[in-house]
């Protein structure tokens, strides 16, 4: 298990757009470990390489204890609408309230480099948006309805 620094609101990393994958070597295959293994010591449901120092696409999520990864991650198709608290491991002990689509369609590889496609709904449509809007740079806090507020619990996941 190898934990990994999780960069915070503020580090210029965050803000920067990742760069596609362009093959699955020994070094992604750890990356994605690594991600597993920092995303669930810090209780999120999600997480992008770039909250990991990393300035690639890749995402990895558990909202339902079904783990996956999400390489060069493509949003094809949304619909509806859902409003709810959101939270990131990158902006700790604050939360918000954040529109997104209720459901989501993605494209992306797997980690054995097989193309899938992902739909969601509900938790794991947040979950999807939130993760992929990290790759390109940008973070909830942008989207928020009104005011960030203080999360009452340290545990707070990344999406609820």
């Amino acid at each position: 298990m190898a934990l990994r620094n999780i960069r915070v609101m503020g580090d210029e990393i965050l803000t920067k757009v990742c760069r596609p994958v362009k093959e699955n070597t020994p070094k992604i295959q750890q990356l994605i470990d690594d991600m597993f293994d920092t995303m669930y010591d810090a209780y999120g449901v999600g997480l992008a390489a770039p909250q990991v120092g990393i300035l690639k696409r890749i995402v990895v999520i558990d909202t339902d204890d079904n783990p996956m990864v999400l390489i060069n991650p493509e949003i094809i198709e949304t619909s509806g609408e859902q409003t709810g608290q959101e939270g990131c491991l990158s902006v700790p002990g604050k939360s918000g309230e954040v529109t997104r689509p209720n459901y989501v369609k993605v494209r992306a590889l797997d980690r054995d480099f097989h193309e899938i496609i992902v739909e969601g709904e509900e938790l794991l449509a947040r979950a999807i948006c939130h993760e992929c809007e990290h790759l390109d740079g940008h973070l909830y806090v942008e989207k928020v309805n009104g005011e960030l507020m203080d999360t009452p619990d340290s545990d707070y996941m990344e999406e609820e």
